[in-house]
């Protein structure tokens, strides 16, 4: 979920870049970056969103091994 402090202007994320990474790297957490108050972005630090890449690869990995095995019994 994101929280209302985690929600950042494209031209604040601009103006205050390294403040802006600096939190990034050390919660983990995404940012949404506004332009004229609508979400446009979602920023991650590298090492989160490989861990997200990696949960999403395994999940798809036990859904397919979900489908055989269902596959297999019918």
């Amino acid at each position: 979920m994101i929280k209302l402090e985690d929600i950042h202007s494209l031209s604040d994320f601009q103006r205050n870049t390294k403040a802006h990474l600096c939190r990034l790297k050390q919660s983990g957490k995404p940012v949404v970056l506004t332009v004229n108050g609508k979400a446009e972005l979602v920023v991650l630090a590298a090492e989160s969103f490989q861990e997200l890449a990696d949960k999403v690869e395994r999940a798809e990995a036990i859904e397919g091994i979900r489908r055989g095995l269902a596959e297999a019994e019918a």
